[in-house]
Formats: C-alpha cells, structure tokens, sequence
C-alpha cells in the first residue's frame, strides 16, 4: 500500500469566476489536470476527485479516480471526508488541494506530507498570511471524524482541527526544506485563482524553468509542459511525445506539466 495518495476537491461552486475552475485552459489542458498531474507526481500513489454528485469534469488522466460528495454544497470538509473515505486502505496520509493552484510544486507537497509522516495528524501550512487547509496533508483515518463533524453542521476545517493533532508550517518551516527554498522560495505552491483576473494574470506568467538534455549541451528554457519542452527542443510539438522527467518518470502524456528545476530528456 503506497504511504501517501492525494485528493483534489473540484466541486465549489465558483461563484466569483463565473465558470467551473476545473475547466480553465492551463496550457493545453486544464487547471485540474495539472493539479492532479502535480499531486500524483509528488506523492507516486492514487489520486482522487472529489465533485458535487452529477458534476460534469473536464477529460482527466486515466488513472485518476472519481469520487461525489454524498451531500453537495457543504464545503470543504464534506469533499475532505468523501476523498479520505475513498483512500481508506489505499494509503496512510493524502495531500489535499483546490483544483485552483497553478503553481503547485512536488517539492512543497512532499514537505508538507512529510509533517504527518512524522506523526502528526494535519500538516497545515501557514503562508502568504493565512491556514491552507486546501493545500495541507491529513492523515487518511480522519475521515469518520470529518464525517462526524458534517453530519453535526460543524462545516468549517478549523472544526476539524480542533480534534486533531495539528502540526502548522509556518514560511520559515516550509522554507527550512532546501527544495522548496530552491524550488518554490516565494511559496507559489499557495496561490489560488478565485477570479477572472487573478485567473489571467497567472495564465501569462512566464512557464518554469526547466533544463532539457540531450546529445547536445543541456538547455535551459521554459515550458509549462512536456509538449512545450519538446517545442524548445525542436521535436514535434504534440501531446504523445516521450520524455525521462528527473531521469525517474518516463511518460507519453504531453501535458503532464512541468515545474521548477525540472530536468527532461527525450529518448531516441
């Protein structure tokens, strides 16, 4: 059984975007694609989707399961209980997110994870000013508790929490990890879309920084996925394209999104 397995709750009602969030074009797919693409890359084990009972979700990656909050419209911890009740043996510990986090980075969920590893119940950070309970990890055997507390109307995490050895990550915790102050130094892992403009301005920053090797001197450019690394290298930009991520990961899919110092090859 894989120790950690992650969730992405996808069913809020996205009142201030105007559209389902899971649906917005992230270069070439969707902001939900690559949050599942980015949790299923840091932790190596299952992930699912948590979504409001008869929800239609944009195409996701093959192997990602799907789970309906049996009561919709109840927040958070309703989707937090359905995704931790489908990981029941499945998993110790699953890092949960928003589909809404486009700069989502390995690094910072393997740290925050690595806080329930060590024992505690809930690694929560604490960054840009605020809890992210929507970006934190949770131990799997919580979800009779969060079901308890949204059957007794207590719908808020910080409810959660107050039964819970909590373990809080403050900037100076998360960044005490070299890899995320190397990779992710402005904690951009907690930064969410909730409106068009927010959503616009992400969507024109600049691609990651990653480093492409090959037969030639490695080079370094920017690309937010696999496609539009195999672009920079000069091969067919298309979304079957192979590619060695981190001389670990082979895969096909030429979406599967980049992040901060990756290093991608491509064979043959």
């Amino acid at each position: 059984m894989p120790e950690s397995a992650g969730v992405v709750l996808a069913g809020g009602r996205s009142s201030r975007m105007g559209t389902a969030k899971a649906g917005l074009e992230w270069h070439g797919s969707t902001l939900l694609w690559r949050t599942v693409r980015i949790i299923g890359r840091a932790t190596g084990g299952p992930v699912v989707v948590a979504r409001a009972t008869g929800q239609a979700l944009p195409e996701l990656p093959p192997d990602t399961d799907v789970v309906d909050d049996p009561r919709p419209g109840l927040g958070p911890v309703q989707g937090i209980a359905a995704g931790l009740r489908a990981l029941t043996g499945r998993a110790e510990v699953a890092f949960i997110a928003s589909t809404d986090l486009p700069f989502l980075h390995p690094a910072f969920v393997r740290r925050v994870l690595q806080a329930t590893q060590e024992g505690a119940d809930v690694g929560l950070p604490v960054a840009r000013g605020f809890r992210q309970p929507l970006a934190a990890a949770y131990r799997i055997s919580l979800a009779p508790r969060a079901e308890r507390l949204v059957a007794a109307g207590l719908l808020k995490p910080a409810f959660l929490f107050r039964e819970c050895d909590v373990a809080e990550l403050d900037e100076a915790a998360l960044r005490a990890d070299p890899n995320v102050a190397a990779l992710d130094p402005y904690l951009d892992s907690v930064i969410n879309v909730n409106e068009p403009a927010e959503y616009e301005a992400a969507r024109v920053r600049p691609g990651p920084e990653v480093t492409i090797i090959g037969e030639r001197h490695p080079l370094r450019v920017r690309a937010a996925t696999v496609a539009e690394a195999a672009a920079a290298a000069g091969l067919a930009a298309h979304s079957e394209v192979t590619a060695v991520l981190n001389g670990e990961l082979t895969t096909a899919d030429g979406q599967m999104p980049l992040v901060a110092g990756d290093v991608v090859a491509f064979p043959g």
